[in-house]
């Protein structure tokens, strides 16, 4: 398969992969995309064989991820827990990577000692993408979560410039001890000097063509891609750590502007969704990457006769059982230590250091360090499926079984949830928004549109903004009537096929949304859409016209919605002049007020035929704009465990009608 081809096809996977995620909260998204991968593998019936260049997989997938994580890790949590991480990060890497790697060695003696402390490095980082997903599902401690936030990042590094000296050793087949020591610390050092001072020189040209009075947020924030990787290849031609470097780097964050301001918030808005995006991706199809080759890994090493398929899966448990022995042990000394405590240990005890041991699975940087082993290392397919193995138990063990033993997230449904509360926060959020995306020439309109914000704060804060409508049921018959009679005169064709079908199709959107329901098209809409679509275009190509006049398709809409209207105005007079109706006499006539309230304004809005030709008015767009970020934050919040998802639903759906109300008056 070309590359193109095989990238696209990742890149939807992971795509598709962020659809499941919400559908499906409880898997994690690492083992969705390594499964989308096995399935591009199993449909394409053919082997997926890439090959990787070590230096480039590390710039193009590492830099940019740990700068990533660095760059938003908790410094002040980092520090409070300095010594627990550092003694995760860079003890427990060591000893894991030594320990695994001589019974490695011993299990399997065809594997050299080098190649099997290679592998123990590599396994030795955790994955950050799982412990933050986890954090959703289970509750964690506080300071049980920023350890192993912070440890997922500073173990990257220290893992991976393990692995590296261990790979270095098991090529050229030497080893020393004091050599590997000093160039341990020189390459840590090093990489941490060198993180710093081109993290600073980074903020030296920010602040100079800032002095310039360029604002440009495309430069800004593709300078801040850029520097991972500059920072990463200098480094390394430097001859110390770039992983290092990167990772210092990020936790400095010094190419970020300090200063506050419209230019700075717009920056920094653009600076978040870009990374949001690129660090997703990056995961994704590293995880999806393993799935494609899973299947290749786990064929020649399954195929391979002189080991026992039973044997390689006891092998894959027992590494994994190692790996989790060793890291309990270890949580549990330190905890013990931290707190000084002795004697007989606690169930709480005990259950806070099993949580801690299963909660770091291995994830991203394992697999990405693993594909860098050289092809000319011996039973390289071994190792490679040796880390696969692990990588998918570990994450197993921690989707499905630390759920069962960690306390549960009190859940947003299961609480006392302030609904108006949430989305009085929600709507300070896109104020928020909207002031940093101010300019000089757009700073009336953002102002007008901001007021409409703090006007809806301040009903919310009085009565909620979306009360049960006593009238609903009438309300949708209205809906089906207004309906009905416009579908009747688009099959007597006496009005616009166009104007007809979008009118019919915001009356359908707003009937799914009052019920609740997904928006969704029938049938015979469906049939109407078509044949107006075929209609327009033969009468376009037949008549060479480029369509109709603005100013009388907005006039043929207006007097659409003045005729259906008035046909429910009709329908409600007949309704409350029937004495055989259902419906109460209070719910008929305030119905009838709100559809004779707009008829009258729909006659008053007379647009000029320029206003109808030209773009949009200002506010009308920031207005537009305001609900689409309204709508992101609901969904962020959602995605956060913040929101529950009857609120989600209310609060989009009280969006969604915000919108078309919006669009009818453009």
């Amino acid at each position: 398969m070309e590359l193109l081809e095989l990238s696209l096809l990742m890149l939807a996977a992971v795509l598709l992969s962020s659809v499941i995620d919400q559908l499906v909260p409880k898997v994690s998204s690492p083992l969705i995309q390594i499964g989308l991968g096995l399935i591009i593998a199993l449909v394409m019936g053919t082997q997926i064989n890439i090959d990787f260049d070590p230096n480039l997989f590390l710039v193009l997938f590492i830099a940019p991820l740990l700068y990533d994580e660095a760059k938003h890790l908790d410094k002040k949590a980092l520090w409070e827990n300095k010594r627990p991480v550092l003694s995760l990060a860079v003890g427990l890497v060591i000893a894991s990577a030594l320990i695994v790697g001589f019974a490695v060695n011993w299990l399997i003696p065809s594997i050299s000692l080098a190649a099997a402390f290679a592998l123990g490095a590599a396994l030795g980082p955790t994955d950050a993408v799982s412990v933050a997903s986890l954090s959703k599902q289970v509750k964690i401690p506080a300071r049980s979560r920023n350890i192993l936030e912070s440890e997922s990042i500073i173990n990257d590094a220290s893992g991976i410039v393990s692995f590296q000296f261990a790979i270095a050793a098991a090529v050229t087949s030497t080893f020393s001890l004091v050599g590997a020591t000093a160039n341990f610390f020189f390459a840590f050092v090093g990489g941490m000097l060198v993180g710093v001072g081109l993290g600073y020189l980074g903020n030296f040209i920010v602040r100079r063509v800032r002095s310039w009075g360029l604002e440009n947020s495309t430069f800004h924030v593709l300078f801040e891609v850029f520097v991972p990787f500059i920072v990463y290849l200098v480094a390394n031609g430097l001859g110390t750590s770039g992983i290092i470097a990167v990772v210092a780097a990020g936790l400095l964050n010094v190419v970020s502007p300090r200063t506050i301001g419209p230019a700075v918030s717009r920056m920094n808005i653009v600076s978040t969704s870009v990374w949001r995006v690129l660090s997703f991706a990056l995961n994704g199809i590293v995880f999806v990457l393993l799935g494609t080759q899973l299947p290749r890994a786990m064929q020649r090493t399954w195929a391979n006769v002189t080991i026992d398929n039973g044997v390689l899966i006891g092998y894959i448990l027992g590494i994994t059982l190692l790996m989790l022995a060793v890291r309990f042990l270890w949580v549990l000394i330190m905890d013990r230590l931290h707190r000084q405590r002795s004697g007989r240990m606690t169930m709480d005890e005990l259950r806070s250091t099993a949580i801690m041991t299963l909660a770091g699975p291995k994830g991203t940087i394992t697999l990405a360090v693993v594909f860098t082993i050289p092809f000319t290392i011996p039973q390289r397919e071994l190792l490679l499926f040796l880390a696969c193995g692990v990588i998918v138990v570990t994450m197993l063990l921690a989707t499905f079984v630390v759920p069962l033993i960690a306390p549960k997230k009190e859940s947003v449904e299961e609480g006392r949830f302030d609904e108006e509360q949430a989305n009085i926060e929600i709507l300070r959020s896109v104020i928020e928004e909207l002031a940093a995306r101010q300019t000089s020439e757009n700073r009336a309109a953002t102002q007008t549109v901001i007021h409409a914000y703090n006007e809806r704060i301040a009903r919310l804060k009085n009565e909620t903004e979306l009360p049960d409508d006593p009238i609903m049921p009438l309300r949708l018959r209205a809906n089906r009537w207004e309906r009905d009679f416009v579908l009747d005169l688009l099959e007597r064709e006496e009005v616009d096929q166009l104007v007809g079908y979008r009118h019919v199709k915001r009356l359908s959107r707003t009937e799914n949304l009052l019920k609740h329901h997904a928006d969704r098209v029938s049938f015979q809409i469906a049939y109407l859409r078509v044949r107006t679509l075929v209609h327009a275009g033969w009468h376009r190509l037949v008549e060479a016209l480029p369509g109709d006049d603005l100013a009388e398709r907005a006039q043929a809409e207006r007097d659409l919605r003045l005729r259906s209207n008035g046909h429910v105005i009709e329908k409600l007079q007949a309704e409350l002049a029937s004495p055989t109706s259902d419906e109460s006499t209070e719910n008929v006539s305030a119905l009838l007020l709100e559809y004779q309230r707009l008829v009258q304004t729909t006659r008053a809005a007379n647009p000029s035929i320029t206003a109808l030709t030209t773009t949009a008015d200002k506010a009308v767009e920031l207005q537009l704009q305001g609900l689409r970020l309204e709508l992101e934050a609901i969904q962020s919040r959602y995605e956060d465990g913040l929101l529950p998802r009857a609120s989600y639903k209310r609060l989009r759906e009280n969006v969604a009608l915000m919108q078309i109300d919006l669009e009818d008056n453009v």
